[in-house]
C-alpha cells in the first residue's frame, strides 16, 4: 500500500513498538532506514526551520506577523496529553501528530474547474444532474477508509504529484446566490467523495441522484490526499486548488437530496464515523454482534503474534495485521483489537483461530507494549471449522469471516 512507509519515524515518549506489513525486517532495521515501524526521531529527519519562531529570519520585517513556536524534535511530542486523532473523525476535536508529508513542486501544484453546473445555471428540481471536474495535477481514485485512517498517513506523491481524490459539497445559500453571512458548515445540501479515477486525465464526475430541492446553490470541490487531508502545496503565493460555483434549482420539488446532512445517506455516513470514535482505534469491522467487546486473552511471550480471529481482523484473504521480528502490536490494559466468530487465544508464541463459536481477541497486556522474539516476521489468521493453531508465525491463511463493509459514498 502507497502509505506503508513514512517520510519519517515519529519518537513517542511510551516506546510502542508497531510492526509494519511491509516492515519484515523488523524495528530496528526500520529504525535504521527511517521506515514506518521505528520509534526514533533520526537525525536527517530533524528540521531546523522549526529551531526559529520567524523574528530574525528573511521576511521578517512584514507588519503583524505572529511569531512562530518552535521545536528542537520536530514537534514530537505535540499531541501527548491531548485526545489523539488516531485515525477517526472525532467531532469534539483532537490532536494529529502525523507528519504532512510529501509536497510537490511549484509546476505539479493541484488544480480544479467545475465544468457542470456552470454559474448561475438553472437546474430543474428533484431532476438527477451531473457535477463534473476537471482536475489537474492528482493521481486521483486513491482514498483510504475514512472511519478509521482519516488524517493517519502522510500525503505521497507518484510521478511528482499528489495521489488522492477531491469531493464536492454543495450548500444551500438561502433566498440569495450572494448572501453576506458564512455558511453553516455542518450543513449541506450533497456531499459526494469521487473516489475513482474518473477518465484517467483529471476528468471527473459525482451523479446527484434525485436532483435537489428548489432554491439557490454552491457547489465547492475538496481536493485531499488519499487520507483526506487537505492537499499540501510548496508556496504560499498560488492560485486554490479547488474551485466553487453558485447555480439555481428551478421548479417546486422539495425533496431532500439522501447524500445531504440529514439524508438517509449522510445520517449513515455520520453515524458509521461515530460507531468508529465509540470503538476507538484499531478496532476490527466483524460479522458478530459482540465484536467490539471481546477480551483480550493472553500477552505475547514467544514468536511474532498476529491479530487472528476468522477473518474478523484487519486482514484481507486470510491474512492478518501480524507483527513479526521482535515486535508485536498489542492492545493497552485489557482493551481487545479484534474480534471474530471463532474462539481465539495468544500465548506464548502461539495463536489459535476459529471460525467457530467463541470470540476472537487480539493481544493485550496491562501496559501499551508488548514484544516478541519469535525468528518469524508474520502471522497469518487461521480458519476452520473447528480451532487451527498459528504457530511460531506460520499459521495458514484463510478467507475467515466476511467483513460487514459500508461503502463510504457520503464520506470523505
Amino acid at each position: 500500500m502507497i502509505f506503508t512507509k513514512l517520510a519519517c519515524a515519529v519518537a513517542l515518549t511510551s516506546a510502542i513498538a508497531y510492526a509494519s506489513p511491509a516492515n519484515n525486517g523488523g524495528n530496528a532495521a526500520a529504525s535504521a532506514a527511517g521506515g514506518s515501524g521505528g520509534t526514533t526521531l533520526l537525525a536527517s529527519a530533524i528540521q531546523k526551520g522549526s529551531f526559529n519562531d520567524g523574528s530574525d529570519e528573511i521576511g521578517a520585517n512584514e507588519v503583524g506577523q505572529a511569531l512562530s513556536a518552535t521545536s528542537q524534535n520536530n514537534f514530537i511530542n505535540n499531541c501527548a496529553g491531548k485526545t489523539l486523532t488516531n485515525g477517526l473523525q472525532i467531532t469534539t476535536g483532537s490532536c494529529n501528530g502525523i507528519p504532512m508529508g510529501d509536497i510537490p513542486a511549484k509546476t505539479a501544484m493541484v488544480s480544479s474547474i467545475i465544468i457542470n453546473p456552470q454559474t448561475g445555471q438553472q437546474v430543474p428540481s428533484d431532476t438527477t444532474f451531473n457535477i463534473t471536474v476537471q482536475m489537474a495535477n492528482i493521481v486521483a481514485g486513491s482514498f483510504t477508509n475514512a472511519d478509521a485512517t482519516y488524517y493517519a498517513a502522510p500525503q505521497a506523491l507518484s510521478g511528482g504529484k499528489v495521489v488522492g481524490h477531491t469531493h464536492v459539497t454543495v450548500q444551500d445559500l438561502g433566498n440569495s446566490l450572494n448572501p453576506t453571512q458564512a455558511l453553516d458548515a455542518t450543513q449541506f445540501a450533497f456531499f459526494k467523495g469521487i473516489n475513482d479515477a474518473g477518465n484517467g486525465q483529471g476528468l471527473l464526475s459525482a451523479v446527484v441522484t434525485g436532483g435537489l430541492p428548489a432554491g439557490n446553490y454552491r457547489v465547492c470541490t475538496m481536493a485531499a490526499a488519499s487520507n483526506h487531508q487537505p492537499v499540501l502545496m510548496p508556496v504560499a503565493q498560488r492560485g486554490t486548488p479547488d474551485d466553487c460555483t453558485k447555480f439555481v434549482v428551478t421548479g417546486n420539488g422539495n425533496t431532500p437530496n439522501a447524500a445531504a446532512n440529514d439524508g438517509s445517506g449522510g445520517l449513515a455516513a455520520a453515524a458509521l464515523a461515530a460507531s468508529a470514535v465509540a470503538a476507538g482505534p484499531d478496532v476490527a469491522e466483524s460479522s458478530a454482534p459482540a465484536a467490539a467487546s471481546a477480551t483480550a486473552a493472553a500477552a505475547a511471550a514467544g514468536s511474532s503474534t498476529g491479530k487472528a480471529g476468522s477473518g474478523t481482523g484487519k486482514a484481507g484473504s486470510g491474512t492478518g495485521k501480524a507483527a513479526g521480528s521482535g515486535t508485536a502490536k498489542a492492545a493497552g490494559s485489557g482493551t481487545a483489537k479484534a474480534a471474530g466468530s471463532g474462539a481465539s487465544s495468544a500465548a506464548s508464541g502461539a495463536s489459535n483461530a476459529a471460525s467457530g463459536a467463541g470470540n476472537a481477541a487480539s493481544v493485550a497486556s496491562s501496559n501499551t507494549t508488548s514484544t516478541a522474539a519469535g525468528s518469524s516476521s508474520s502471522q497469518k489468521a487461521a480458519t476452520g471449522s473447528g480451532s487451527t493453531a498459528a504457530k511460531s508465525g506460520q499459521g495458514k491463511g484463510g478467507k475467515g469471516g466476511k467483513f460487514q463493509k459500508v461503502r463510504r459514498d457520503f464520506i470523505a
